[in-house]
């Protein structure tokens, strides 16, 4: 059953409530989709999964569209993804010819004739181009855009540039060449859902028996999918550090998004460089779309890592400071917006795996500082990246337009 607004009254107060429907109000009865490339894997499909229904439940009429391709256009767009965070890429006319095909085809069968359009990502990025746009249309980027590559870039443009409004995580990400209003959004998550809610002790114990995750040493545990920005590979090197100090055991949990064809291939990488560990039992690879699983995880953790090279914004980030569990994490991306070092959980360069390893072993021998930390990150979430927040976003966002059609960056003149 879909969850009210009301539900997360016990969680952020009466306030944000009542402010929440006044922000709606003015625009109840609006038609808005989102459109991304899959329903499942992934924070962007979960963060809608989650505001799709409040947005429904308030009384703006909300609807989602997946984008459909075939294996050779994920392939594409997750080089694309790739070359949005600095990686070399080669566009041919071949490539750019897929990008459109694809999207042209969904353009065939599927009927955008809503209020507001919010697309997200580059998957779907070219849609606009066969539509006749009669309506605001809004591209929500979640990659860190702060070096694309500049032949991607440029070729992405020419279709961003019809958007009138970009959606963005950090204000790193705005860019200073694409003269299209920003919006500085960053991402949410639900404490309600599977992942996130509060769970008894005998569901917590069920969970592991049932996924034959031992508990009989201090776990350290990375959430997040099998890719090479995540880096596991360094995230096994830290373990290695550790365990030199402190028995523990180490598991990288991700699932297998359908729009990222690579996962499979840094799995092996990871699961070749940790053979000798994984055979004794202390290093576990597992791959299930399981939210309870990593609610599990996340709390029974002792450290949770996201050792990032790239990254948007790190929800998995969020959902451990949710959970009350330390972190060290990348000095990256949007991991700084949640994590003040030394205060809720540690910050370390992406590449020092020593600095990393040193703040585990630290947080490991010291439960009163864990504790401490744990704490004060979830008041962090708390105050400032819960799903009802975001939702206020894109309620504010939303009605900027209607107060000022001409004007989507929420200024309070409008100009001709």
């Amino acid at each position: 059953m879909p969850r009210s607004l009301e539900d997360y009254r016990d969680i952020v107060g009466d306030e944000i409530i009542s402010q929440i429907h006044r922000k709606a109000m003015g625009i109840l009865g609006k038609h808005v989709v989102h459109i991304n490339s899959t329903y499942q894997g992934g924070g962007v499909a979960e963060m809608l999964q989650s505001l799709i229904p409040l947005m429904n439940d308030i009384g703006v009429d909300t609807g989602w569209r997946i984008l459909h391709g075939n294996p050779e256009f994920f392939s594409m767009t997750k080089s694309f993804h790739n070359a949005l965070q600095g990686q070399d890429i080669e566009i041919s006319d071949i490539k750019k010819r897929l990008y459109l095909q694809t999207n042209e085809n969904f353009s065939s069968y599927t009927h955008i004739e809503h209020d507001f359009i919010i697309v997200h990502d580059p998957q779907p990025l070219p849609l606009l181009k066969f539509y006749k746009k009669q309506q605001p249309w809004i591209w929500r980027c979640h990659i860190d855009l702060s070096n694309p590559n500049p032949d991607l870039w440029e070729f992405l443009k020419t279709f961003i540039l019809k958007y009138d409004t970009v959606i963005v995580s950090h204000e790193n990400y705005v860019r200073n060449d694409l003269p299209v209003a920003h919006r500085l959004f960053p991402p949410a998550i639900d404490p309600l859902s599977r992942k996130n809610m509060e769970l008894n002790e005998l569901v917590v114990k069920k969970t592991l028996k049932a996924f034959q995750i031992p508990s009989d040493k201090p776990m350290i545990t990375q959430i997040s999918r099998f890719d090479k920005w995540k880096d596991p590979l360094g995230v096994i090197q830290v373990y290695k550090q550790v365990k030199e100090k402190i028995d523990c055991r180490l598991v990288l949990c991700g699932s297998m998004a359908p729009d990222d064809p690579e996962g499979w291939d840094i799995f092996h990488e990871v699961q070749n460089q940790a053979e000798k560990e994984i055979q004794a039992g202390d290093v576990l690879l597992l791959t299930t779309e399981n939210n309870l699983l990593v609610n599990v995880l996340q709390r029974t953790s002792a450290v949770l890592i996201q050792k990032s090279i790239r990254e948007g914004f790190g929800l998995t980030v969020t959902e451990a400071l949710w959970k009350g569990r330390p972190v060290v994490a990348s000095r990256i991306g949007g991991i700084p917006l949640q994590i003040e070092n030394e205060k809720n959980g540690f910050l370390v360069d992406p590449e020092d795996v020593d600095a990393c390893a040193d703040h585990v072993i630290r947080i490991l021998k010291d439960p009163q500082m864990a504790e401490a930390m744990g704490a004060a990150g979830k008041e962090t979430v708390r105050k400032h990246f819960l799903i009802t927040r975001l939702l206020g976003d894109y309620l504010d966002l939303i009605k900027s337009f209607l107060v000022c059609p001409n004007l989507s960056n929420g200024s309070e003149k409008c100009f001709s």
